[in-house]
Order: structure tokens, then C-alpha cells, then sequence
């Protein structure tokens, strides 16, 4: 790293310390550290645990995919809630924190290298999200069983509670008190509508995706990154499936994200595909379901008559000849 880079490693390491991330040293595991720069101005701290992932064996996903609030009913009370730093919020056993030690050298070796170890769950760790569910899953029974009658969407740090009654002022302190450590900052609770959940935006009536737009003009790596987590929001909503996206996978290779991207003519025709996909929606993209049908008197009235005119149908099993 250049003399600044250095400068600003120390800073952002001393910050971590005081925080009680990561502690002294003397493991006999070391893998690199860098930073890198924010869009905000600010700096990145990023440990390379490359080599560590490969001695982790892989837990694989507990949730194919994102939770749809499209089935809360209609009039039901809704409370979202973000907690912050969720990965810095899961201890590490004290066996395993010297497995994730990092050196920090000092400027023109001016000074022997500081060694330090994490002692909370670092970014980019193999089972890292796996792990970041099954400990805000573990973290949210006493609050499931508070709100036993309630519906309850957890996905990594994001937490979506309805129920029938209203929440009091009361419920949302006890929501902040019952997180087993999981900080959750006041302006991260959505005690109102509209709410803001997994990119759906959701109201007293309706339902619909905040976001519906790609970054398909592909050049680099990270042009590719963002491709794929445009697709992340809205794979499951317009039908998009994996084997639409297969194409796009050898752009994945690699790790520098300033690396040039060829699109080929089998590439360029699955985006023209996406964006015809993408362009149907734009306009009143809408899900339509239980809770904006009852506050529609039109609709309500067309589904109670078409369910009454339904009839039961028995079916008698032939007998056996």
C-alpha cells in the first residue's frame, strides 16, 4: 500500500479496536489487508479471506430467495426494522478468532508490524450470511413468541412485523430492548407507510417494487456487479429466471473490478430480452392481492360473487373392474 493508504488503514484499524472488533495478536495466521474508497469520500477497511475460505467448508443458503410481503392483509399494522452492523454483531468462539488475523505494517518499516485478530464475524467470511440468519433467527424467538399471532419476515438484517392490532409505543421500545445485541437504530424503525422493505414499497393499498431499472451499459467488473444486484430486486417479480441469466456468468470470472467486459452477441441479445422484460412492468406495476382488493369496493364485490358461484365438486373414484 502507498504512504496514504498506510495512513488510512492505521486510522480505520484504531477505529475497529476502539470499537472492540478486533483485538491483539500473536496468531500465527496472517492474511492481507487493504482499503479502498467510498463513494461518499470516505474509506473502506477490506480483509482478504481468500486463503481463510478455503479451510471453511461451505453451509450453503437457508432461504432461496427473498420473502414477499404480498400476503399481509389488508389493514393489518406493519413495522419494519433495520439492524445495523449486523456482522459485527455476532461473536466469534474464542478458538476460532486466530484463524482471522491480519498484519498491519508500519510506515516505511519505521516500527515492527502490528498483529491483530478479529473477535467479532468479519465481512467476506465463507459462511458469513449463513451465519448472519441463523443468528438474527436465534436473536428474534423471544420476539416471535411476544407476537404470537403476528407475521414475521426476517432476511439478513431486515425484520418485518404485522399484526392486527396497533403497535404501542411500548412494543417498539420492547423491540429495541429484546434484540440479544443486535443494534437497532431508532431511524431504522418504520413505524408507518409507506414502508420500504427489500425493494418493495408498501402502502395502506397497494404493493409494489420501489426499483425497476438496470445498469446494462457493461464495460467493467463492477459494471457486471451491479447488473447482478439490480437482478437480485427484481429476478422473482418479473419472472426472470436462472436460466435467462446464464449468459451473463462468464463476466463473473475474476476479482478486479476494473477489468474490462466484452459483451458478445448472445450477451447483448439476453439484455435487449431483460429490457423487454423490464418495460412491461413500468408502467402500473402493481401487485394486485388481498389487501388492495377488500379496499376496492369494484373488485371486493366481482371476487364474493365469483366465489359464490362456485360449487363443490365431489369426485367419485371408478371402481375397479
Amino acid at each position: 500500500m502507498t504512504e496514504k493508504r498506510l495512513q488510512i488503514a492505521e486510522q480505520l484499524v484504531q477505529e475497529q479496536l476502539n470499537a472492540g472488533h478486533i483485538r491483539p495478536s500473536v496468531s500465527l495466521w496472517n492474511t492481507p489487508i487493504f482499503v479502498i474508497p467510498k463513494k461518499s469520500g470516505k474509506w473502506r477497511l477490506l480483509h482478504d479471506l481468500r486463503k481463510v475460505n478455503v479451510q471453511m467448508q461451505a453451509m450453503g443458503a437457508l432461504q432461496p430467495g427473498l420473502p414477499a410481503p404480498t400476503m399481509i392483509p389488508p389493514g393489518w399494522n406493519i413495522v419494519v426494522i433495520n439492524l445495523k452492523d449486523c456482522f459485527f454483531t455476532i461473536p466469534l468462539h474464542s478458538h476460532d478468532t486466530q484463524n482471522f488475523a491480519f498484519t498491519m505494517p508500519s510506515i516505511n518499516r519505521a516500527a515492527p508490524t502490528k498483529r491483530y485478530e478479529w473477535t467479532l464475524l468479519p465481512q467476506a467470511t465463507r459462511n458469513s450470511l449463513t451465519m448472519c440468519q441463523l443468528f438474527v433467527d436465534w436473536a428474534l424467538r423471544p420476539i416471535r413468541q411476544h407476537f404470537s399471532n403476528a407475521m414475521i419476515y426476517h432476511y439478513m438484517n431486515d425484520i418485518l412485523i404485522a399484526t392486527k392490532r396497533p403497535f404501542a409505543e411500548v412494543d417498539l421500545n420492547w423491540l429495541k430492548m429484546k434484540c440479544h445485541g443486535l443494534t437497532v437504530a431508532p431511524e431504522k424503525i418504520q413505524p408507518s407507510a409507506p414502508w420500504k422493505y427489500l425493494g418493495w414499497l408498501i402502502t395502506d393499498a397497494q404493493i409494489r417494487h420501489q426499483k425497476i431499472t438496470l445498469h446494462d451499459n457493461i464495460s467493467t467488473l463492477h459494471d457486471v456487479q451491479k447488473l447482478f444486484g439490480d437482478l437480485k430486486w427484481v429476478c422473482t417479480i418479473v419472472g426472470i429466471t436462472n436460466d435467462d441469466l446464464q449468459s451473463f456468468l462468464p463476466w463473473l470470472h475474476g476479482s478486479d473490478a476494473n477489468s474490462p467486459r466484452i459483451c458478445t452477441p448472445a450477451q447483448q441479445d439476453a439484455l435487449v430480452q431483460l429490457r423487454s422484460v423490464l418495460k412491461q412492468r413500468q408502467h402500473a406495476f402493481c401487485v394486485m392481492h388481498i389487501r388492495s382488493h377488500q379496499r376496492n369496493s369494484g373488485l371486493g364485490e366481482g371476487n364474493a360473487r365469483g366465489d359464490a358461484a362456485v360449487s363443490c365438486v365431489v369426485h367419485v373414484p371408478p371402481q375397479n373392474v
